[in-house]
């Protein structure tokens, strides 16, 4: 289930629907995946407006959603509707980067216990974040 669409086979399809149709209560497992894939694919399509157009669809369907995760889903997304369309209003622009950086600064701060030396706690970070290459691996 946590594979995308694309990757499976056809005979991974065929179990996978042989699964859903086995019980009537993983019907609601179905359409949570189904849906799952529909949100995928707003990132997948040929061209900025095919995507703006799935996500459109996206907003419009989820928060009406009988399954409350998938409506509760659909609420938030509609909360960050203008962040979520103006991907396709930049080219794909994203501050994913900038995030995993922070990211990686954070846990090393952590890591790092209070720096003493704030020549050594920059250089630290450098060597983390990729603008420093450590001279024993280099």
């Amino acid at each position: 289930l946590r594979a995308a669409v694309e990757n499976l086979t056809d005979r991974q399809l065929s179990r996978l629907d042989a699964a859903f149709a086995a019980h009537p209560e993983h019907e609601q497992v179905a359409v949570a995946w189904q849906c799952a894939q529909q949100l995928r694919s707003i990132y997948h399509q040929p061209t900025p407006a095919a995507g703006r157009a799935v996500a459109e669809k996206v907003l419009a369907s989820f928060a009406s959603c009988p399954i409350p995760e998938v409506a509760r889903l659909g609420r938030t997304l509609r909360q960050w509707r203008s962040a979520l369309l103006a991907y396709f209003d930049t080219g794909g622009a994203s501050n994913g980067g900038t995030e995993a950086i922070n990211g990686l600064i954070e846990l090393h701060r952590r890591i790092a216990r209070g720096f003493r030396n704030r020549a050594n706690y920059r250089l630290r970070m450098l060597l983390i974040g990729g603008g420093l290459r450590h001279p024993r691996l280099a």
